[in-house]
């Protein structure tokens, strides 16, 4: 008959140390792929194409207004205008607002093609 001996504690407190750094290593690599493959990504779900979106803004319109698609905030009209966005194909709210302006809304749906608007918000009157 044999019996297992335990393992002492202080050996695997520095098998877990030993090992701490790889693992950290490892995860960082696949966060950093996943980071990669969404930025290189130019394809929508299931595969369809993307449509890309050029937003203009008007002089009028604040640099800082946040641009938002489907609920989520993808950053501020200046830099959006600058680089545009790609959709995938499908129905898409596109929103654009800042305190003190009316916001600015639309629903599209991107194909293929391109699709571009003017951006002027306009500010609430005292």
């Amino acid at each position: 008959m044999s019996t297992l001996s335990p393992v002492p504690e202080a050996r695997i407190a520095a098998v877990i140390r030993r090992l701490t750094p790889y693992v950290a290593f490892l995860a960082a690599g696949v966060l950093a792929l996943f980071f990669i493959l969404s930025l290189t990504s130019c394809e929508g779900a299931g595969g369809r194409p993307a449509a890309s979106l050029s937003l203009q803004r008007g002089a009028k319109s604040p640099r800082d207004a946040a641009v938002i698609i489907d609920e989520e905030y993808i950053g501020p009209l200046g830099y959006v205008a600058a680089r545009g966005v790609r959709l995938p194909a499908g129905k898409h709210r596109i929103t654009i607002e800042k305190p003190g302006y009316f916001p600015w809304d639309r629903l599209v749906v991107a194909g293929t093609a391109t699709i571009h608007f003017d951006i002027e918000l306009e500010p609430i009157p005292d």
